[in-house]
């Protein structure tokens, strides 16, 4: 729809995406994001709307839009409403030269603001308010960006290739460059850079854009990134901490699977979008967009009594309170009994000091140990370990460390866990696993693999486990249960009182452990 009105095809719903990092915006998107924001805003003159992060233009259009609606009766001449809304109302930071001449195209009609061809009349330059100002990378002296963390490797090209020093958090101050304070900030950043590590490791830039746009004080800022922030991890645990400690943040968004919302994009962990409002503190609204279409509603605290971490899952939420009502009667706080916490039988990474690269021995000596290792099983003699002395004689489990991958579609039901096995006494592991112990005999190691086994486990499990990896603390809401008795399923659902839609979401969410993968 463009800003005279008059349907014509919409051009940004077909834009192939930069890259898996610089995603277009679907217009649907972007309206909903906008649809969070108070109606009231369209309708004043002096309502002032940034997009620091222009790709395709695709918000500043439709903000456009809703302020042509909105504004029609205050000012009925079509061409002046035009003019104020995007010389006075509507501005945009370019992320690179090709999304600044795509977004003037989409907002303007017109890669020139002043052109001939452009629906404004009043701008004096090509830019108009959709500029990309001058930015550049901080190296420091090992070549890395003291701003983004990119690498001069990776982006110190020369003067015409694209640098990628996106100017909100390369030093640029929107409100110095246009002169304006602005109330709404709204937009898609990019999600992260190559920072030169392994494999052309990449750090995420999302947070920073973030963190930037709330110290211009905005009323309002909507921003759509990964959801991987939930769980913090390479350099997201203090912005982590921020976020879930700012009870102005209102309402947060989130899609399982990042393809519902970009087509086409692998972006594992799923994506959110969410609403800052500077002027009011409260609860916060949070939607889980499910792959099958559902969606789940909630508004709470961002973070419960006793959890220390956002909780995804409303309806996960509701079976943790029942499990801990059980566990841990007339609490208030979501934390198990130090005596209850399943836990403390799991062991650290490495348990055995064996790194992930470790290779035992092809063939066994007398009195050597047998390791579960990377592509199957070694020996070792026992006095070269060192370390979880007290695992070697015992029964115990040994766990993946990383669980069963689901490619970049974040689809469910998953399986949270790697399938665990029975561990005799005279065996060990390298990094690759995890361990279960010390238990007390063999019976006790099948019941506990039993409970492993049970989807309500792992749906406990799913509450903490931000990632594919399995580490100790996933384990957190894992009650200790009677180890001298196998477990079912129907056994927990029982003992916890979960109602017919508690048992429909968890077997909604998790599959059978002995299931395809």
């Amino acid at each position: 729809m463009s800003i005279h009105g008059g349907h014509n095809p919409d051009i940004l719903t077909c834009l192939a995406n930069l890259s898996a990092d610089e995603v277009f915006t679907p217009p649907k998107l972007a309206s909903a994001m906008l649809d969070l924001l108070p109606t009231d805003l369209f309708r004043r003159p002096d309502t002032t709307f940034l997009d620091p992060m222009c790709k395709s233009g695709v918000f500043l259009r439709e903000i456009a839009r809703r302020l042509n609606d909105g504004l029609k009766d205050q000012m009925p001449d079509t061409q002046a409403r035009i003019d104020h809304i995007l010389t006075r109302q509507v501005f945009g930071l370019a992320i690179t030269e090709l999304t600044g001449h795509i977004a003037r195209r989409s907002v303007y009609c017109s890669k020139k603001a002043d052109g001939k061809f452009s629906i404004a009349t009043a701008f004096t330059r090509a830019d108009g308010n959709i500029r990309l100002p001058k930015a550049e990378h901080d190296w420091d002296d090992a070549g890395r960006c003291a701003m983004c963390g990119a690498t001069a490797a990776e982006l110190e090209r020369g003067e015409s290739r694209e640098a990628y020093a996106y100017p909100l958090i390369h030093g640029v101050d929107p409100t110095k460059e246009f002169n304006v304070r602005f109330d709404v900030i709204v937009g898609n950043p990019p999600y992260q850079v190559n920072d030169g590590g392994f494999g052309r490791s990449a750090a995420p830039v999302y947070h920073l854009f973030v963190e930037q746009a709330k110290k211009l004080q905005p009323r309002f800022l909507s921003l759509v990134i990964p959801s991987r922030w939930f769980s913090g991890g390479k350099g997201l645990d203090e912005f982590r901490e921020r976020m879930l400690a700012d009870d102005r943040l209102r309402s947060i968004d989130d899609y399982l699977s990042a393809s519902d919302v970009f087509p086409g994009v692998g972006l594992k962990g799923g994506i959110c979008y969410f609403l800052w409002d500077r002027d009011n503190h409260g609860p916060c609204r949070v939607t889980t967009h499910f792959t099958d279409g559902k969606v789940s509603t909630q508004t709470r605290p961002l973070v419960e009594n006793g959890a220390e971490i956002f909780i995804r899952f409303n309806e996960g939420l509701s079976i943790l309170r029942k499990v801990m009502a059980i566990e841990n009667p007339g609490a208030t706080s979501l934390a198990l009994p130090e005596t209850k916490r399943f836990d403390r039988l799991v062991s650290s990474r490495k348990p055995f000091q064996l790194d992930t690269t470790f290779k035992g021995k092809a063939t066994r000596a007398k009195g050597d140990l047998a390791v579960y290792q990377n592509g199957g099983v070694g020996y070792v003699s026992r006095a070269s370990i060192s370390a979880g002395t007290e695992l070697i004689e015992a029964w115990k489990l040994f766990m993946g460390y990383a669980a069963p991958g689901t490619g970049n579609k974040d689809t469910y039901p998953h399986r949270i866990l790697s399938t665990p096995f029975v561990g005799e006494p005279g065996t060990i592991s390298s990094e690759t696993y995890l361990c279960i112990g010390p238990l007390k005999s063999q019976a006790e190691a099948e019941n506990v693999l039993s409970y492993l086994s049970c989807r309500l486990t792992r749906l406990l499990i799913l509450l903490h486990k931000p990632s594919q990896h399995t580490t100790r603390k996933v384990f957190a809401f894992v009650p200790v249960q009677d180890f001298k008795r196998s477990w079912s399923d129907e056994d927990l659902y029982k003992k916890y009182g979960l109602s017919p839609e508690n048992i429909e979401f968890v077997e909604r969410i998790v599959r059978p452990m002995d299931g395809d993968e």
